[in-house]
């Protein structure tokens, strides 16, 4: 479950990384713990406007379109943007092992893109390959419906290893006007009306001097949205009876292993979450990549995802965006970070065969069976019943084969979707507003290509 944040439209960690009950919830960024104030109230949406907007670069033609220095588009059957000639060299003090070392690199800087869900929240995410001796840098930048632009913000500093560079966000990033929350870019007041309405990402690729070695990146994307401040969701009418087969890995055995990873398996939602769809798709580490872990542990595969999730600045293996990457260093797989705006969405993907994890926060009683509460938790959608109730893998269970749990339909939705809440000591606290992750095939069927373009993702 989540180490959550309770600030004003902090959505994104809900979703981060503790077993905690609510009432338990510690603090990941500044401000956290602090009552967030009543939002002023605004027009809900029109019955059919969207609410999200999720545009990626993923083709030769989109890595050669915007403006490149030192780097270079590459075709072939997974497009993607390479280092060519490097432009510059920095100086990098990592700022968790405080080791200070060299690295060349090229940037680009995407087209700007218009949103067309001018937004109060964007989430940056990307899938790219960094072999030993490189990693990169993702920022984003935007223009406010008030004509004025954003600073550039970074949105992480990534690798697949953690043995080069820590990855890490940065914390304290604002203009007065937005703000970044670990992995996440959110208007600061949006009762004032204020929206993000365009934004670029720039892709800052490093390696070590005099190497040959080069990241690749094969997706960039962001997703704006306008979720209202909302304690409840409509329901949604049941379209689906389908269950997928997914791997079942319980969090909780892992309780104490590996305690510099987020104080250990307790809070390890998201990365056992992340392995069990990974695996669901065929793909799983190699006796090598998991050498390191203690072979007495069950499911060794599990600690290897909370270690190659987490972020050393936020001190979680929670981060959104990193979890989408992680699943990406797989074989031809890909991961997304997006919003859905309803389980009628989930239906479309899960009746493609693709499970949806989700993000969510609730009290014991608001979700009938967990047993649980939490200020976030990280679950997979694998299916839904004849009734239309929701089949999920729930990590937050004492064993395997008791993953396997059904819920009422719209309590589930509810937790899911709805943006604001009442914590255990009935103040208002966030929800995540339908943020869920996808992983599916770098060439998905064209069944799956029609389930994703159905939830705007392409």
């Amino acid at each position: 479950m989540s180490r959550a944040a309770e600030t004003p439209r902090r959505t994104v960690l809900a979703a981060a990384a503790s077993v905690a009950v609510v009432a338990a919830a510690g603090s990941a960024v500044p401000a956290v713990g602090a009552t967030a104030p009543a939002a002023a109230p605004r027009d809900r949406p029109k019955d059919g406007d969207s609410l999200v907007d999720y545009h990626a670069w993923t083709s030769y033609a989109d890595w050669r379109s915007g403006d490149a220095a030192g780097t270079r588009a590459v075709s072939g059957l997974r497009p993607g943007l390479t280092l060519a000639t490097p432009t510059g060299r920095i100086d990098y003090t990592d700022p968790h092992t405080k080791k200070t070392s060299p690295w060349e690199y090229g940037r680009w800087t995407s087209p700007v893109q218009k949103l067309a869900v001018p937004s109060t929240e964007a989430i940056a995410s990307w899938n790219a390959h960094t072999p030993d001796g490189t990693w990169l840098q993702i920022e984003l930048r935007g223009t406010y419906s008030d004509g004025t632009d954003t600073p550039w913000y970074v949105m992480g500093r990534w690798a697949a290893g953690d043995q080069d560079i820590r990855r890490t966000t940065v914390d304290d990033q604002s203009d007065g006007k937005s703000s970044i929350w670990t992995d996440t870019f959110a208007i600061d007041d949006a009762a004032s009306g204020l929206r993000l309405t365009a934004c670029r990402l720039r892709l800052t690729l490093y390696r070590r001097p005099g190497s040959h070695a080069t990241p690749t990146v094969w997706r960039a994307g962001v997703m704006g949205s306008d979720v209202p401040d909302r304690f409840t969701v409509p329901a949604s009418t049941p379209g689906l009876a389908r269950e997928l087969d997914v791997p079942r890995y319980s969090q909780n055995i892992h309780a104490g292993q590996y305690p510099e990873y987020d104080n250990g398996g307790e809070a390890w939602c998201s990365p056992t979450s992340s392995q069990m769809i990974i695996e669901s798709w065929g793909r799983r580490p190699t006796a090598e990549q998991l050498s390191w872990v203690n072979p007495d542990f069950t499911d060794p595969q599990v600690c290897h995802a909370a270690r190659f999730t987490y972020d050393y600045q936020y001190e979680g293996c929670g981060n959104w965006p990193f979890n989408a990457a992680y699943a990406a260093t797989y074989r031809d797989m890909q991961g997304v970070v997006t919003r859905l705006s309803s389980l009628n969405d989930a239906e479309k993907l899960i009746d493609a065969g693709i499970p949806v994890i989700t993000s969510q926060s609730f009290l014991e009683k608001e979700l009938t069976g967990a047993g649980y509460g939490t200020s976030g938790h990280l679950m997979t959608v694998i299916g839904f019943t004849g009734d239309g109730d929701v089949i999920a893998n729930d990590p937050a269970s004492p064993s395997n084969p008791a993953v396997r749990r059904v819920y009422r339909r719209h309590e589930f939705e509810t937790i899911w979707l709805r943006t604001k809440r009442y914590n255990a000591q009935g103040k208002v606290a966030g929800g995540s507003g339908g943020v869920c992750y996808l992983y599916f095939p770098a060439r998905p069927t064209p069944r799956q290509r029609r389930a994703l373009a159905a939830v705007g993702v392409r």
